[in-house]
């Protein structure tokens, strides 16, 4: 009878146990979701691009790889290439844009802000004329913002930061930044070319990989970047995603130059330009160490800079 008893007791104790143990739920936490820091222009077969404040049409031309005229004919944008917040654009000739005005929900709600700039040191006086506008919200008396006249925009000026002060070369006017001798011209293909900054060459552009479309060249925080020729500023922002602080200079319909990773950017939008002008102070926004990522683009292509600097 004791024998049963314990036999009794034990398959209880079993049960029990057996019940109170549940199998381990294992939790997987799912990656945080964000944009690709991978640098190089993006595939312009998408069926369209959506303007968010604060975009050029430049910007997003440089940003897809093509030519800004190309992208100014395909959605009937005339000079001054003003664009608008919620803007739908044809991004290539077979392309169909949803729509290529904003709609009137769109125009309705709030639009989001761009990311804010870092300070500027910049000249107090502006130019005449702008070369480029970027994404503004539309009149609100129109429904459908017109797509070759500009409208009047409202920008809330910044107090620019003062430069930092330095001992070795006296200080800029008010109307421009320095120039700075980097190295002799070449001439090619009607422009005068020069280097945009002193320093190593780290990494040479590659034609076949979309992160090497040109190339880097190593230096210290703060190191004059200078413009390789005369032009117009159409891009000064840090918008485009593996690029940092960017300017874009605009030298002819056909060629643009691109300065990324920099500290400080000393120009604006629609400001004019000389070779060898310091535009902006060389950093490591978006990069793992202080340099100068420079492009040159040909019809909206990535070219090697190398063909077109002089040797050194």
């Amino acid at each position: 009878m004791r024998a049963v008893l314990r036999v009794v007791i034990v398959g209880g104790l079993v049960s029990l146990v057996a019940c109170g143990v549940r199998p381990r739920t294992v939790v997987q936490e799912r990656a945080a979701l964000h944009p690709s820091s991978t640098r190089g222009h993006a595939s312009a077969n998408a069926s369209g691009y959506t303007v968010v404040r604060g975009d050029t049409l430049y910007g997003i031309a440089f940003r897809k790889g093509l030519d800004y005229r190309d992208l100014a004919r395909w959605n009937g944008i005339a000079a001054p290439y003003t664009i608008y917040p919620g803007q739908r654009l044809r991004v290539s000739a077979g392309a169909v844009a949803n729509s290529n005005t904003a709609s009137a929900t769109t125009s309705s709600r709030p639009v989001a802000r761009a990311a804010p700039s870092v300070a500027r040191s910049v000249p107090s006086q502006q130019p005449a004329a702008s070369v480029t506008r970027a994404a503004t919200a539309p009149p609100a008396s129109a429904s459908n913002p017109p797509s070759t006249t500009p409208a009047p925009t409202s920008t809330t000026a910044t107090p620019a930061a003062a430069p930092a002060p330095t001992t070795t070369s006296p200080t800029p006017s008010p109307a421009t930044t320095p120039v700075i001798a980097t190295s002799a011209s070449r001439s090619v293909q009607g422009i005068a070319w020069r280097w945009p900054t002193q320093g190593q060459l780290i990494a040479r552009f590659v034609a076949a990989d979309a992160t090497k479309q040109g190339i880097d060249v190593a230096g210290t925080a703060g190191q004059a970047i200078v413009a390789v020729a005369d032009g117009d500023v159409v891009y000064s922002g840090s918008g485009l995603i593996g690029y940092g602080e960017l300017i874009i200079i605009r030298h002819s319909d056909s060629f643009l130059s691109a300065y990324g990773h920099n500290r400080a950017r000393l120009v604006t939008e629609g400001q004019s330009v000389k070779a060898g002008q310091q535009i902006a102070e060389m950093g490591r926004t978006g990069a793992a160490r202080e340099m100068l990522h420079f492009e040159i683009r040909k019809n909206g292509k990535p070219v090697d800079p190398l063909g077109f600097l002089p040797p050194r």
